[in-house]
Order: C-alpha cells, then sequence, then structure tokens
C-alpha cells in the first residue's frame, strides 16, 4: 500500500512514528449527502483495527433505523461472541439517551446537550477508541451546546481517542480546531431528476 508524503513537517518536537499516531479531530460538512456515510466507513476501519468504537446520533428521528446501526449493532454482537474487533455502543437522542430517564415531552435543547455531557465524561473516562458524533453541528448551530466549550473539550482529551463529527455548516471554531475537515458538494444527486431517496442507499 503506498504511503503519503506528508507535505509539511513541523518543529514540534515530535519524532514521525509520535505525530503519525495522534489522535485526530475529523469533521465531515457540506451541502451534499454522505457525510454520515463517510463517518461510518472510518469506523469500520476503527471496529477492524480493534477500536472501541462510540456513536452518539444527533437530530434523527429514533424511529428511523438506520442501515448503519443494525450493522454495528451486529458487528458488537460478533465482538461478544468472538472477541474479533471491537465493542460498539450506539446511542440516539430522539429515543432519549440510554443513560437518562425521560418522562413527559421530549426537550430537544436538554437532550442534546445531556448528550453532549455524556460525551464529554466517557471521553474523560478514554472510554471509547473511535467517538462518532453524528449530526452534531447542528446542536452546536442552534445555539445549544456551546461551541467553545465542545473545542476546549475535544482539544484537552486524553489518552488516543479519535473523534469525527458530521453536518452541516459546521462553525469555523471547530474546523480550525480539526485536524482534517472535508466538505461534500454536490455535483449531481437523483432528486434533480425527481427521483426520492431508496432503501440501501440513503438508509
Amino acid at each position: 500500500m503506498p504511503q503519503g508524503q506528508p507535505s509539511v513537517v513541523p518543529a514540534d518536537g515530535l519524532t514521525t512514528r509520535q505525530r503519525r499516531h495522534r489522535p485526530l479531530l475529523i469533521i465531515h460538512t457540506g451541502q451534499m449527502k454522505g457525510k454520515s456515510t463517510a463517518a461510518f466507513g472510518l469506523a469500520l476501519r476503527a471496529w477492524t483495527a480493534g477500536l472501541p468504537i462510540g456513536v452518539f446520533q444527533f437530530v434523527k428521528s429514533a424511529k428511523w433505523r438506520v442501515g448503519e446501526e443494525n450493522a454495528f449493532r451486529a458487528l458488537d454482537e460478533v465482538h461478544e461472541r468472538t472477541g474479533q474487533g471491537a465493542p460498539v455502543a450506539w446511542h440516539k437522542m430522539g429515543e432519549g439517551w440510554s443513560w437518562i430517564q425521560r418522562g413527559g415531552d421530549a426537550d430537544h435543547a436538554a437532550d442534546a446537550l445531556e448528550g453532549w455531557r455524556q460525551i464529554q465524561r466517557d471521553l474523560a473516562a478514554e472510554r471509547y477508541g473511535l467517538y462518532v458524533l453524528d449530526e452534531f453541528t447542528y446542536p452546536m448551530k442552534w445555539g445549544w451546546v456551546d461551541v467553545d466549550e465542545v473545542v476546549a473539550t475535544l482539544a484537552d482529551r486524553p489518552g488516543f481517542q479519535h473523534v469525527v463529527i458530521t453536518g452541516r455548516d459546521a462553525d469555523p471554531r471547530l474546523v480550525a480546531a480539526a485536524d482534517l475537515v472535508a466538505e461534500l458538494t454536490k455535483v449531481k444527486h437523483p432528486m434533480d431528476a425527481g427521483q426520492k431517496g431508496q432503501k440501501g442507499i440513503e438508509w
């Protein structure tokens, strides 16, 4: 497998090996579909490498059982049964986070903030090797979660913990703090020709 050469070697005092094995903050943003899909493809690699995975889905309805969720729950069962790969935890905001008791009407802002608080606790405990914070740009955009707090927490996270955040309109402060930022731009889309989403492609 060809190995890319970095265009810049910073004077940070790190060896090539040390720099290569730093945990990454990754942002998938832009107006086109495929941001979450790319993040879950990354999670497949992480699972194969034995990194425990924590998925936190913001915004998407709890009733929407996406294909990736079924696949990763199956991979978690494979790990429990065979030891292959790594454990996977999947949390969805829409159904209430699994670690809190819910009652009454949903408060989406409060739920999003509680999800972020759990992520902070998990980061402090070094619980996962890869965090997929799916559609997490929206709670920040809507003011439900403080962007500066997110940036500071992720910058100070201990140990070896990769984080990938998906969603449109990533805040410039988050983009500036990230190690890798990909923006998906539409060239063509089936909806332009009147075709709606379909099973196996959109979910």
